[in-house]
């Protein structure tokens, strides 16, 4: 209803407005014509009744009352029975009329037009006539031959006639006002197309710029308002055209820089969400870039280093640093540096954060740093020994048969335990690297012969212990899994067990389906590990006890191996435990 076209409505306003003024003219005429109507019909009675006075009066002294009524009926036949002439006694009785038969007529005295003609000498009504039944125009006036009212007389005529006389002149009137009505609308509707067509052509003139077609002028219509928004637009055009050409040339400029730069590059506005990234931070975050503009940056990249950062970010005044790892892609460090944005106002705008990628940078120090402390604190103690037995056989031992077996025999326990460290290490090199990871085949099997073959393995040291390993495995339980891999990860759980468990104790293994997961566990009655051990215990050389792990013939790799093997299937490994109550070490694979 509201969404018509310029034209309709400036058309249907001037419409409804010569409308209203035809209506109301019509009106009012058509009022008028009745009141002068009206009024010229009693002014025409008033005088035949003064004139049908001058005449009856004579009658009232030479004539009876019989006369008067005949009188009154010739003057009404003379005027074609149009008329109705009545004459009234002050005393409201009839003497005569035209019409009817005065014996018969009711009292007279109360009605208006009498009562007025007695009183003021004239009187005038219209009303029905409950003798005739019709409405009819009265009007009356007194005959006084000497001062004396001796009589009135009354003359009416019917509304019929007065209705039927205006009619004609309404009908006229009505054609009349539809002519009009008629010629209106056509004005109306020329004067609407002369002042929208400019206002159109504006408007879809208008559309082309809001498409970027910026190279249309407005015409400049003779209306100086309409000239004046004409050439307000033609300036607008021009001033958006050169803005768009300097705004599209350093966007290029500047995504030409974005896109050469080996760092990431994020700005956020003053609410945190993203406007540019650039491909080199798609890459590094491993995001979608078409799904990325507009949104927050706790939706598109759930890490709350980088949350926190930019919240600093936006709130300082000066550049800041940071660093943060994300777990994609193996996992990656970086190195941040965020600056906040003003706009002409001060106001903070938003921020611009570069991400240095120091993954590479970052593992080469780790490895480094761990080969280091982990080498020289597992293998010292090993070479030291040898180094110190070697020595004491070249002094002269060598010459003592039973020491020289003796010393022999220690270099020889601590060379087995440089070579498990150093298969340790190298079956964990394998597990991380991943170029080694893409090349483990996996396959569907039962479960329950990988778990039986890993107790065999490890039945010669449980035996020497006196202990027993229990399992209870459904044969139907399969997994997706490298069975070489997983015997080991077991077999190091069991061997773990058997070390730390005292002689006569016994092992349980069980395997169970749990709503999406393939749990495998490995319980023991062993001595336990402390609650601030358990979080750092698949570290690589980390052992809670150093002195009884090297006493037992530990690496202190076992478990890192059982972790990454857990990983290499998706999996994951956790542990339950307490001092002087055993511990449970479990293996969570996917179903």
């Amino acid at each position: 209803m509201f969404n018509r076209k310029l034209v309709w409505q400036f058309y249907l306003f001037y419409l409804a407005v010569a409308l209203i003024v035809l209506v109301t003219v019509l009106c009012y005429s058509s009022y008028s014509f009745h009141r002068f109507y009206v009024s010229q019909t009693r002014k025409e009675l008033t005088t035949l009744a003064h004139v049908i006075a001058e005449q009856i009066s004579p009658t009232f002294n030479a004539a009876p009352a019989a006369e008067v009524d005949k009188l009154c009926k010739k003057l009404g036949q003379a005027g074609n029975g149009r008329m109705r002439i009545t004459v009234i006694s002050p005393s409201g009785k009839v003497l005569g009329d035209s019409l009817e038969d005065p014996a018969i007529m009711e009292d007279h005295s109360d009605r208006p037009e009498i009562i007025d003609a007695l009183a003021k000498g004239f009187g005038w009504s219209l009303r029905f006539s409950e003798t005739i039944g019709k409405k009819m125009m009265y009007v009356a006036v007194p005959v006084q031959p000497r001062e004396i009212e001796i009589a009135v007389i009354r003359v009416s005529i019917a509304t019929t006639d007065i209705d039927l006389a205006l009619r004609d002149i309404y009908v006229k009137i009505f054609w009349g006002g539809i002519v009009i009505a008629a010629c209106a609308a056509g004005l109306s509707y020329l004067i609407s197309r002369r002042i929208s067509r400019p206002i159109v052509k504006m408007k879809q003139i208008a559309q082309r710029f809001a498409e970027g077609e910026l190279s249309f002028r407005v015409p400049i219509p003779p209306s100086p308002e309409l000239g004046d928004l004409a050439k307000a637009l033609n300036e607008m055009a021009q001033q958006l055209h050169d803005r768009i050409l300097t705004i599209t040339r350093q966007r290029n400029e500047l995504e030409a820089i974005l896109s050469s730069m080996m760092e990431g590059v994020i700005a956020v506005d003053a609410r945190g969400h993203i406007v540019s990234i650039n491909k080199t931070a798609v890459d590094l975050l491993s995001i979608e870039s078409s799904k990325v503009k507009g949104r927050s940056v706790e939706e598109v990249i759930r890490n709350v280093d980088l949350q926190q950062f930019i919240n600093q970010t936006l709130e300082s005044e000066q550049p800041t640093e940071g660093e943060m790892s994300l777990q994609v892609n193996g996992g990656r460090f970086f190195q941040l540096y965020g600056v906040s944005l003003s706009d002409r106002q001060d106001k903070r705008s938003g921020a611009v954060i570069v991400l240095n990628d120091m993954t590479r940078i970052r593992r080469l120090e780790n490895i480094r740093r761990d080969f280091v402390a982990n080498v020289s604190h597992e293998l010292k103690t090993p070479v030291t020994s040898i180094i110190g037995y070697v020595e004491t056989l070249l002094d002269g031992a060598i010459n003592d048969p039973e020491q020289a077996k003796r010393f022999l025999q220690i270099i020889a326990k601590h060379s087995d335990r440089l070579n498990a460290i150093i298969e340790d290490l190298l079956s964990l090199s394998r597990l991380e690297e991943e170029s080694e990871r893409s090349r483990i085949s996996f396959e569907k099997v039962n479960l329950k012969p990988i778990l039986q073959s890993a107790i065999d393995l490890s039945s010669p040291k449980a035996v020497d212990k006196q202990m027993t390993i229990d399992l209870l495995c459904d044969e139907q339980i399969e997994a997706r899994v490298n069975s070489a891999l997983l015997e080991q990860a077991v077999l190091n759980l069991i061997d773990n067990a058997i070390k730390y468990s005292k002689a006569g104790s016994k092992i349980e293994i069980t395997a169970n389906h749990n709503d999406n997961e393939i749990i495998t566990s490995v319980k023991d009655n062993g001595c336990g590990i402390a609650q601030e051990h358990l979080a750092r215990i698949f570290e690589r050389f980390y052992v809670v006890d150093k002195g009884r792990s090297r006493k037992l013939g530990g690496t202190g790799l076992g478990l890192a191996i059982v972790k990454h093997i857990a990983q290499v299937h998706d999996g994951r490994v956790t542990v339950e435990s307490s001092l002087g109550k055993g511990s449970s070490f479990k293996i969570h694979l996917s179903a």
